[in-house]
């Protein structure tokens, strides 16, 4: 088995059971540790201020980042309007879906794809796809982490900017086994850290510096093989001051499982030789 008996560090929340078994099959020995949830915002006025922006035509153009807020933003609104208002709505607009679960989710609801960015799906393939565009006044819907550098982009071509924040991520209700795995990492004692989203290794980073355990944390990120799934997730973990040391072929979790076990042992040995 390609992990071969390796403690495997996950901090996945939605599909944590998935993820432990997809490591046990490649032989790893897995502690998962949920490190966020989706927390709606205490208000929603934001987003109603942006829904009668959209329905008067004050925007030429949406960027959709992510399927969950697409159905969320969608959600949110249809509690004040008819169902279909924000579809009918987009309609009327250019709308750019990121990747491939923001296109998804605009299908569900009926609405049409303008643009679509390629992979491998960040902020600059966003902003290659609409160059020359002559949309300026854009509204876009945030996913937890705020998109500087896509609104700084966009300002710089002249662009009128409004984030849509519709839910954010917080800690989970139970940060219990976060801090365990802050606390077990600062001890050297996981070999194999996945990451699958950006805000999960600021969630951790969180937790370190609240427990007095961020040095060794980082420490512990040092020594061990850290993957990230993708571009997204590896500037977040790059932004922090970590170097993921592999990311998949596919930004997709059965890519990242099978390659990071095939590709653990030798990135270790060299780390390890590396000192």
């Amino acid at each position: 088995m390609p992990f071969d008996g390796l403690r495997v560090l996950a901090l996945e929340s939605r599909r944590a059971v998935e993820i432990a078994e997809l490591i046990r099959r490649q032989g790893g020995e897995p502690f998962v540790a949920p490190s966020l949830r989706e927390a709606p915002l205490e208000s929603n006025q934001d987003a109603f201020a942006f829904a009668e922006r959209l329905f008067a035509g004050g925007f030429d153009m949406m960027i959709l980042l992510t399927g969950v807020g697409t159905r969320a933003l969608n959600r949110v609104l249809a509690t004040r309007y008819p169902a279909d208002a924000f579809a009918e709505a987009l309609k009327k607009i250019t709308v750019v879906a990121r990747g491939p679960k923001s296109t998804g989710a605009l299908r569900e609801l009926g609405a049409p794809v303008t643009v679509s960015a390629p992979e491998p799906n960040t902020w600059r393939e966003v902003l290659a796809a609409i160059e020359g565009r002559p949309e300026r006044r854009i509204a876009v819907q945030q996913y937890g982490r705020e998109s500087v550098e896509l609104h700084q982009g966009l300002r710089a071509r002249g662009a009128e900017v409004t984030p849509v924040w519709v839910y954010q991520y917080d800690l989970p209700e139970d940060a219990e086994p976060l801090q365990q795995a802050a606390r077990r990492l600062a001890a050297g004692e996981f070999d194999v850290v996945l990451f699958t989203t950006a805000v999960q290794i600021v969630h951790l980073l969180r937790v370190a510096a609240e427990l007095g355990v961020e040095d060794g944390v980082r420490e512990g990120l040092r020594r061990a093989m850290v993957a990230s799934i993708g571009p997204t997730t590896s500037e977040a973990l790059e932004e922090c001051g970590v170097a993921p040391d592999m990311a998949p072929s596919h930004a997709k979790m059965g890519f990242l499982m099978k390659e990071a076990a095939e590709a653990a042992a030798g990135i270790l040995l060299r780390k390890r030789a590396d000192g």
